[in-house]
């Protein structure tokens, strides 16, 4: 027999020898078809987030608008006869009185023909006088006595124009105002019709704005209003009036509110921002960091209730800004999730622990 050969008979000698001694030790190991024993879980502790007491408030809303300020009146003062402007009597800036003369046009004879009219009347009654008596004597017959009449009447009137005339020579400010735009000077020649002076008052103001179809059911004449103009400087306003129908353009109902301006600010013909006052609500104002949107897509807060569940409560926002969100549809008061509610599920039991308490 090789040497080969002996070599591995040899080899697989040993082998056999190895296995039967390993079986004799006992190490064969039985699979155990009884499952292992279950370890006991320790109790987990509920997560801990940190609540601020949040308490709801009477909070007044207030709908939004884009204006325009206006004088509350503005007249247009134009001459009502033709002639030369002798004197004037109020210049630009000046606060006048409805009554207060604004200038004075010549004459030209007027006063003349108001004297001869007036002549021309006291005859015409005398003549009427004389030719009633007459007729009471039968000297005269009822035919004369009506064209005399009829005379009488058409001199009045030539004399109620006359005089007309001569009282429109001194413009007069048909309100109280400040005078806004003059547009003569002492020798212009006007015609019937020019205008000369533009008279506003500016103690009261009308602002104008549009309310979207959407919320013109809570506008309504009386509500006050907080005037905004540019300059910062805010004004108080009352609604005065709300269209009934909608532009055809805009599909928006025109709104009007009396401002009142009693320093006179030089605010007319700007814009402005309009808050109309809405019914009071209760309401909580919070940082908008804690709104989060709920599976319908609204805004919502995450609170701890009584029994340390955590809920999740839709709310609506009545006004938002940098400082804070005011919104309501919450209880009186509650525990708010200001801190680790993104790591706890609606219905989940927590562990609220005060901000202040937190901080302390």
């Amino acid at each position: 027999m090789s040497k080969v050969k002996w070599s591995s008979l040899g080899l697989s000698v040993i082998v056999v020898i190895v296995l039967v001694i390993w079986m004799a030790m006992g190490d064969i190991k039985v699979a155990s078809t009884e499952p292992p024993a279950q370890q006991s879980a320790a109790p987990q502790e509920p997560t801990r987030v940190q609540v601020t007491i949040l308490n709801t408030q009477l909070y007044e809303p207030g709908l939004l608008l884009q204006g325009q300020l206006e004088p509350w009146s503005a007249v247009t003062v134009s001459a009502r006869v033709a002639g030369t402007v002798e004197a004037v009597k109020a210049n630009l800036g000046d606060s006048v009185k409805s009554g207060d003369v604004l200038l004075t046009l010549s004459e030209d004879g007027r006063g003349a023909g108001v004297k001869r009219w007036e002549a021309r009347v006291k005859k015409l009654e005398a003549d009427l006088a004389g030719a009633r008596k007459l007729r009471s004597k039968n000297l005269a017959s009822q035919s004369e006595i009506l064209s005399i009449d009829s005379d009488l009447a058409a001199a009045r009137a030539e004399l109620k124009g006359a005089q007309l005339a001569v009282s429109h020579l001194r413009p007069e400010a048909p309100i109280d105002g400040v005078i806004n735009n003059k547009s003569v000077e002492t020798g212009s020649l006007v015609q019937v019709g020019s205008a000369l002076y533009e008279v506003v008052r500016t103690d009261r103001l009308k602002a104008k704005g549009q309310v979207p179809q959407q919320s013109v059911a809570q506008v309504s004449p009386g509500q006050t209003v907080r005037v905004q103009p540019l300059d910062g400087q805010a004004l108080n306003g009352v609604v005065t009036f709300v269209a009934s129908a909608a532009s055809a353009e805009t599909r928006s109902f025109a709104v009007e509110i009396a401002v009142e301006n009693p320093e006179q600010k030089r605010v007319a013909g700007g814009s402005a921002n309009l808050r109309v006052a809405l019914p009071e609500v209760k309401a909580a104002f919070i940082s908008p960091a804690y709104l989060i949107l709920g599976d319908d897509g609204r805004p919502g807060v995450k609170y701890v209730d009584e029994q340390n569940l955590v809920v999740f409560r839709s709310v609506e926002l009545l006004s938002v800004s940098t400082k804070g969100a005011w919104v309501t549809g919450l209880p009186d008061e509650i525990q708010l999730i200001t801190r680790g509610g993104g790591f706890v599920n609606e219905g989940q039991k927590v562990e609220p622990v005060d901000a202040a308490d937190e901080r302390g």
